[in-house]
């Protein structure tokens, strides 16, 4: 069944445009808070958000939606992606609701639904809801109609849940870390809980206006961050998106550490503590063909799934894994976390840097990538990769690398974009089979 609402990650789009509109958020209030009214108990549902403009309008409505059919609500105010997890848990919440558009401009907004378990739900669940938005929704009787509240203390909350992720004996004392939240959920909690174990913290993206998420700043605008941890001669640079379930890393030279560094030095270290789970490290298809060879010199294997934070979760559920990620920088630990969390991850990063004594740039560069290009061909409409063009190409493409490389090609499950990505020993043929693919799909997409 093709999908009007759902996509990779929740609801997301342009607000007051398509999908992403206060009646659809009211209707997605009312729909999911019907899917989760099982039983005769109270039933709950956490509320949190970025910092967009629009999170008022979203939130608003969502409580409109979910009061309507009787579930009471529980508001947080901005706070991370993983944060809303926890809390759903801790608060026996039946469901749990994040307000974010993650790393795009403040002008779109999205919807991220939690179940009771924590975890994000499943294509079944969402289908369910789905059905519901397109029907009658039976309304709760006047005396029904749940209430609504804020609560004061979830920040702090979610700062001890993410210092316990840490042994007690850890501390960050001697290290200067530059810290940019992106103007996003994380601006008060994360640099609070790196003071708090002790780091000397230069806080950067700590300034939301409501407009200015993700702005030049946070992990996808690394230029800031870069220069100033170069200009502080900070030892670390952590850089989170702006609801703070992804992070980039800046070492002490000001070079960026990807989603494959992190987890190469994460899934390392923990497989020689013994901590690591499923003999196996859970990426995506876009992960650097070097990650994959680092941890098999490792006696590590890496299992590949599709483009998505919540297909690798899935994976490391089915395989008992508790290391998992993207290039990207979406980070999930299993032990400490049931949705990626930068915050979270960033600290494991720290503690290795403490244990270490040795630069950044040492300890976490542990691979070279192989060459690897990714380019993006927008379309209007159609399936372009249906187009007999497209495929000879990309048969071409394969042929070309010769078992030296891979190709990832793939419609992009948040825009209308197709997604072109080769890598391979060889920088030239890596681009050369990049550039004729995108030209095939360009033409075809005409």
């Amino acid at each position: 069944m093709t999908r009007q609402y759902f996509g990779t990650d929740g609801i997301r789009g342009r607000t007051n445009a398509g999908v992403m509109t206060a009646a659809t958020a009211m209707k997605v209030g009312q729909a999911a808070g019907t899917y989760f009214l099982r039983g005769k108990h109270r039933h709950r549902v956490v509320i949190g958000k970025d910092t967009r403009l629009s999170g008022y309008m979203m939130e608003n409505a969502l409580v409109a939606g979910f009061t309507s059919v009787g579930m009471d609500v529980v508001m947080t105010g901005p706070l991370p992606t993983p944060a809303i997890a926890m809390l759903t848990r801790e608060m026996r919440a039946d469901l749990g609701v994040m307000i974010s558009a993650s790393h795009n401009p403040y002008e779109d907004n999205g919807i991220k639904l939690f179940g009771p378990d924590g975890y994000k739900l499943s294509d079944k669940a969402e289908a369910a809801i789905e059905k519901l938005m397109a029907g009658k929704i039976a309304l709760a009787a006047s005396a029904d109609i749940g209430r609504a509240r804020r609560v004061d203390d979830a920040r702090g909350r979610y700062i001890h849940a993410v210092k316990a992720s840490l042994p007690d004996a850890v501390r960050l004392d001697g290290l200067k870390i530059v810290v940019d939240c992106a103007n996003g959920a994380a601006y008060q909690v994360t640099p609070s809980a790196l003071w708090e174990l002790g780091a000397e913290v230069v806080a950067i993206g700590v300034e939301p206006n409501g407009v200015n998420i993700n702005d030049r700043v946070g992990s996808t605008s690394l230029e800031a961050i870069k220069a100033r941890v170069v200009e502080e001669k900070a030892d670390v640079g952590i850089a989170l998106d702006g609801d703070a379930d992804r992070l980039i890393v800046v070492d002490e030279k000001g070079q960026a550490v990807d989603g494959d560094q992190i987890m190469a030095l994460i899934g390392s270290q923990w497989a020689a503590q013994g901590r690591l789970k499923g003999g196996c490290v859970v990426a995506t298809v876009m992960s650097n063909l070097g990650l994959e060879r680092f941890l098999a010199g490792q006696g590590i294997g890496l299992c590949r799934t599709t483009v998505g934070d919540r297909y690798v979760l899935e994976a490391m559920r089915e395989k008992g894994c508790n290391v998992g990620g993207e290039q990207s920088g979406h980070m999930i630990l299993a032990d400490h976390a049931t949705t990626g969390d930068g915050t979270i991850a960033a600290l494991q990063v720290l503690a290795a840097l403490v244990k270490a004594k040795r630069p950044a740039s040492e300890v976490l560069h542990l691979f070279d990538p192989v060459p690897q290009l990714l380019r993006n061909v927008r379309f209007a409409g159609g399936q372009p990769l249906k187009q007999a063009a497209v495929k000879r190409s990309i048969a071409d493409a394969e042929k070309s690398l010769n078992g030296k490389g891979r190709l990832v090609i793939r419609p992009s499950g948040t825009e209308p974009v197709i997604r072109v990505m080769a890598e391979g020993d060889d920088a030239a043929e890596v681009e050369a089979a990049v550039a004729s693919i995108c030209a095939a799909v360009e033409k075809a997409a005409a």
